[in-house]
């Protein structure tokens, strides 16, 4: 009885309504019309060495976003189709950012860039977080161990974004070397083609190249370029 009447009495009241504790609802990816994350996580180069892109991208710019330094297909197709573009000046500051640390991204860009004429700025993002405040993070743990980067294209002016290219989900290492494989094909089409023009033969396009037309185009690089040059 005595145990009863203890018990009752540091009963624990309930509460008068239920408290949230989460959020049921995910962010959006960036938007049109969005500010670029003013963050000091990005570096250049170094670990030390900060690059604030809010700060950087008050004029005209692009952020293009990728998976993984040295991947297949961002390092033979997507960053080299922005670098090799004959509007690139046009565009402002370019930067490419991909989840990797500074020392990675550095390399990298010499290997692409050798001569580095392009302008293009490659930044290490080793934590994820500006990929993360962007909401274009993907878990690609099965393959890289850790949080990656969709592929995208933020077209910016002012400081805010004009214009988005963004990856759809499921984007994936066979994704990569498939697009990988296309831009060889393509490499060994143009190279019939001048061999064929050199010899003095006409022939048709074969479906061949109109699959690959239709991989290049679908690509971020591609999408962005169409609609740039138009």
């Amino acid at each position: 009885m005595f145990a009863t009447r203890r018990f009752a009495a540091t009963a624990i009241p309930r509460a008068s309504a239920p408290v949230a504790l989460f959020h049921s609802t995910r962010p959006a990816f960036v938007k049109v019309g969005d500010a670029v994350p003013d963050l000091e996580v990005l570096t250049e180069n170094s670990p030390g060495n900060k690059v604030n892109l809010a700060k950087e991208l008050q004029g005209k710019g692009l952020i293009i976003g990728t998976p993984g330094a040295f991947s297949p297909a961002c390092s033979a197709a997507h960053v080299p189709g922005f670098a090799n573009h004959p509007k690139l000046k046009d565009a402002g500051k370019v930067f490419v950012v991909s989840v990797n640390d500074a020392f990675v991204t550095g390399a990298w860009s010499k290997m692409v860039d050798p001569e580095q004429k392009s302008g293009i700025r490659f930044l290490g993002d080793a934590k994820g977080e500006f990929t993360k405040a962007l909401d274009l993070g993907f878990d690609a743990s099965a393959i890289f161990g850790n949080l990656r980067s969709k592929r995208y294209v933020l077209v910016i002016e002012d400081g805010k974004v004009k214009k988005t290219f963004i990856e759809p989900d499921n984007t994936g290492l066979n994704d990569s070397i498939r697009r990988c494989t296309d831009t060889r094909i393509r490499s060994n089409i143009s190279a019939r083609k001048k061999y064929s023009f050199h010899v003095g033969l006409r022939s048709k396009p074969s479906s061949q190249n109109t699959v690959t037309s239709k991989a290049e185009t679908s690509s971020i690089a591609g999408r962005y370029q169409q609609a740039y040059t138009k």
